[in-house]
């Protein structure tokens, strides 16, 4: 199969963690892959081995959201390398860090939305002037449970995350006929340093499902919707059903209730 005949897919923070997930997935459906790190484009042991094994052709390409024009520069840097634009955006990178309303400044709430909102949204809508006549692409948002019932914890983040989720009916609107836009919100998927493998079985007895989100579910709802033709302006949330319960705290200062 020529290249051009290989749908190629761009994957913001796409080298570890969920993002190294949703990166092997499309590897497994056939996508080439422009992989992109913040300080780094290493893909990780998981994500090595399946581009190894599905001989996928990828590039990794660095850059700081943080920084103005950043975005603009990734999807040049990508066109270049390849010869053409992503045939799918996954907007996957994202920045978590703790605060609240007695904490919150101008600068951590800056610092999320650059991250969060404007650098998907400057991604699509750069993305839409460059598709084809005649043709569309399709972008996915990774968004978060926490935007259907929000608790004070994590407050910039969450108010980057809602205001990316409303972008995914606007910008669907906006961008119809170059693009599909669409949004997959996880729930507490991989653990960190803040939980422990007990913390996370316990944890998973809170939610509907009695499970937390699995990676491989999250990888294969975003497969799903850069495939599904009819699809545009949804939210499809993968969280065990945290969305539908309300919690006081976010789950690192949660036990089983």
């Amino acid at each position: 199969m020529s290249d051009s005949a290989v749908k190629l897919a761009l994957v913001t923070g796409g080298v570890r963690r969920l993002g190294a997930h949703i990166a092997a997935e499309l590897a497994d459906a056939g996508y080439a892959l422009a992989l992109h790190g913040h300080s780094d484009a290493k893909p990780d042991d998981g994500l090595k081995k399946s581009l190894e094994r599905n001989d996928t052709r990828w590039e990794g390409f660095v850059a700081d959201f943080s920084d103005d024009g950043a975005a603009a520069g990734l999807l040049g840097t990508v066109g270049e390398k390849f010869g053409r634009m992503p045939d799918l955006l996954v907007n996957n990178a994202s920045l978590f860090e703790y605060d609240d309303a007695s904490s919150l400044n101008g600068q951590s709430l800056e610092s999320h939305m650059k991250i969060n909102m404007m650098a998907p949204t400057m991604l699509t809508t750069l993305l839409a002037r460059q598709v084809p006549e005649g043709e569309r692409a399709a972008v996915v948002n990774i968004v978060d449970q926490r935007v259907r019932n929000p608790n004070g914890d994590q407050l910039s983040y969450t108010l980057s995350k809602q205001a990316l989720a409303e972008s995914v009916r606007s910008l669907a609107v906006a961008c119809a006929d170059k693009l599909r836009v669409n949004g997959v919100a996880p729930g507490l998927t991989l653990e960190t340093e803040d939980y422990s493998e007990d913390q996370m079985d316990r944890l998973a007895t809170n939610m509907p499902l009695q499970r937390l989100s699995s990676p491989d579910d999250i990888a294969a709802a975003v497969r799903y919707l850069a495939g599904a033709g009819s699809v545009t302006g949804q939210i499809l949330f993968v969280d065990g059903g945290a969305h539908m319960k309300s919690f006081d705290r976010d789950f690192m200062f949660m036990e089983h209730r």
